[in-house]
């Protein structure tokens, strides 16, 4: 068996310094540069360390790579909407049940939580929901 000493998440980019003002400045997460690798770690609350790296024929998550959890789903949607973040990127027919804004409301239906999805810059799938 393989011991392991630590783990880590990660995922690419095709544009780390758009991927750097996204993450540190519209989403608020500590960013730094992950030394020798022209790559970025990103800080999550938890401590939990995510290496963001560049990729030249980068293909975009077609799943959901990264969920922030939050107190309050309307106000981390407003927050977002105002920081220029689309969290209206599902329509009908793959729309999760979402309303005007966005929001799938999970919690009002018994299937699962208040949750809200967007893309970075590079086009990968995050979202904001309240667990």
């Amino acid at each position: 068996m393989v011991t392991v000493r630590d783990a880590f998440p990660g995922f690419s980019v095709d544009d780390v310094e758009a991927a750097r003002e996204f993450y540190g400045t519209r989403l608020g997460l500590p960013v730094g540069d992950e030394p020798g690798a022209g790559a970025l770690r990103v800080t999550l609350p938890s401590g939990q360390g995510v290496f963001i790296y560049p990729k030249p024929n980068h293909e975009p998550a077609s799943f959901t790579i990264l969920n922030l959890v939050v107190d309050d789903i309307d106000r981390a949607v407003d927050e977002l909407n105002a920081a220029g973040v689309v969290t209206k990127i599902y329509t009908a027919p793959d729309d999760f049940g979402t309303d005007e804004r966005g929001i799938a409301r999970g919690s009002q239906t018994g299937q699962g939580p208040d949750i809200a999805w967007f893309t970075d810059p590079a086009g990968n799938v995050l979202s904001v929901l309240t667990a």
